[in-house]
């Protein structure tokens, strides 16, 4: 299976994200919603970028589990309580984002939402992967 991303020339710079992503082959893995739960099911980290790295983590994990790496994710989209926040920490947040996934970004999406299934949790992430 191969990923590719595409970000045409006529579009803005993709900072974060790829604006598409192609895939070949056969095998999808749709990944859960992910918080910044611990293995007890408490919501841990007080910050956004706390709570990032954690949810992010939790998703790699799901995703190496089901056989994939952080470079077959596809699509990732990020729904979060407060997007001026997001935004507000969105170097950070691209800094961790490299450390635990590498520079290789799937197409994604940051959605602002009223609150999430834990009422504790700010940030939550799901996904596709293509892994061979």
């Amino acid at each position: 299976m191969t990923t590719e991303r595409v970000n045409p020339p006529g579009l803005s710079p993709p900072t974060g994200f790829s604006h598409a992503v192609t895939t070949t082959g056969s095998r999808l893995v749709f990944l859960a919603g992910q918080t910044a739960l611990d293995k007890d099911g408490r919501i841990v980290g007080a910050t956004l970028p706390e709570q990032f790295e954690r949810a992010l983590a939790n998703l790699l994990t799901a995703l190496r589990e089901a056989g994939g790496a952080p470079a077959d994710l596809a699509r990732v989209t990020v729904y979060t309580t407060d997007v001026d926040d997001y935004r507000a920490h969105a170097a950070e947040l691209g800094r961790i984002w490299r450390r635990l996934a590498g520079r290789e970004y799937p197409a994604m999406a940051v959605i602002g939402v009223v609150r999430l299934w834990d009422t504790q949790a700010l940030v939550e992430l799901d996904g596709v992967a293509a892994p061979d």
